[in-house]
């Protein structure tokens, strides 16, 4: 398997990129090769100290760099020798099997419709992020792929996140939940309404109704489906709460205990990892014909080392193929 790592994507580029490539040599097979995409005597630089690195490791040259703040589509039109767009081309002429960017994330999302295109029936495609929780993983789908969603997003949602959780999770028949402001039937605006009817309307869908965002956490559900914007926010909430609880508890601890802060310290280092984004890699973009793994732009090397073991695990499981059947049995439901 050929896999492209955008290498100047991310607060860490191209160092990081780098070191979590160099980092997922054990998790690759005699035929995986991955394949850095930047600026190659930057890249050079950063591997010429590493021995073997050439029986791994391929270089592909682009010259340009999309910033963080740059318009996604603009930025792809004036710079086309860029990491994201070269990554996008290649994957699409068939050079590369999957690609991971830890860039800018509309970018990654706009070439990767743009030249991998959709899945056959795929309306657009969706983040979806793994939301650890003391129930279990949930799936929230979508993060900040499409902010101009309709019902028909929003089911579609459901249905390829219900294979992610299904085949990568392990989850036999996941539970479907619609996020909105409210558990009943009369709550939430028009989309979420007529997106409750679609998923109701649906037998093979395990639909367990609406759901707040406190129910994530309570075991509510499996899946949570919600539009790009909605679902931005409250990713980026549920960072900032989970930092701020562990930086809070320690603090506590060592102020009125020093002692017992010892003894807790290593029960708050593995909960801080279990919801620590590096240790989930990254999050696919769900509906594309292809394999695209979007990263948090803060990733350290051990977030792109575990990015390229969820592609590896992505395509083990066909899940691309198993979307495909499950939108193909549920067209009638949809207005085309």
């Amino acid at each position: 398997m050929r896999i492209g790592v955008d290498a100047m994507g991310g607060d860490f580029a191209p160092a990081g990129l780098v070191e979590g490539a160099l980092a997922a040599k054990s998790l690759l097979g005699n035929d995986d090769r991955v394949v850095l995409v930047g600026d190659e005597a930057v890249i050079r630089r950063r591997l010429d100290n590493q021995a073997g690195w050439e029986q791994f490791i391929r270089i592909e040259h682009a010259g340009e760099v999309i910033g963080m703040d740059e318009s996604p589509v603009e930025a792809l039109r004036q710079k086309p020798d860029s990491s994201i767009a070269r990554l996008a081309s290649l994957a699409a002429a068939g050079e590369l099997d999957a690609i991971i960017s830890a860039g800018n994330t509309g970018a990654c999302v706009a070439a990767a419709q743009m030249r991998l295109r959709r899945l056959r029936g795929v309306h657009r495609p969706g983040i979806a992020i793994i939301t650890p929780t003391y129930a279990g993983p949930v799936i929230m789908c979508d993060v900040g792929a499409n902010v101009n969603c309709r019902p028909q997003h929003l089911y579609q949602y459901g249905l390829m996140s219900s294979e992610y959780s299904r085949y990568i999770c392990g989850i036999e028949k996941p539970r479907v939940a619609l996020l909105s402001i409210g558990e009943e039937d009369a709550k939430g605006n028009q989309l979420v309404k007529e997106t409750r009817d679609l998923f109701k309307n649906d037998p093979e869908l395990k639909f367990v109704g609406n759901i707040e965002g406190r129910d994530i956490f309570h075991g509510a559900c499996d899946v949570v489906v919600t539009e790009g914007f909605v679902g931005n926010v409250a990713l980026k909430l549920m960072e900032g709460l989970a930092e701020g609880l562990f930086k809070s508890t320690c603090l506590e601890l060592t102020r009125s205990n020093p002692d017992l802060a010892g003894q807790f310290e290593h029960a708050i280092t593995k909960i801080r990892e279990k919801y620590d984004f590096n240790e989930y890699g990254g999050a696919p973009l769900l509906g594309v014909n292809g394999i695209c793994i979007i990263c948090h732009g803060a990733s350290r090397p051990r977030g792109i080392t575990n990015a390229i073991r969820v592609t590896l695990d992505f395509a083990k499981t066909h899940i691309n193929d198993r979307i495909t059947e499950r939108i193909a049995q549920c067209r009638g439901t949809l207005n085309e």
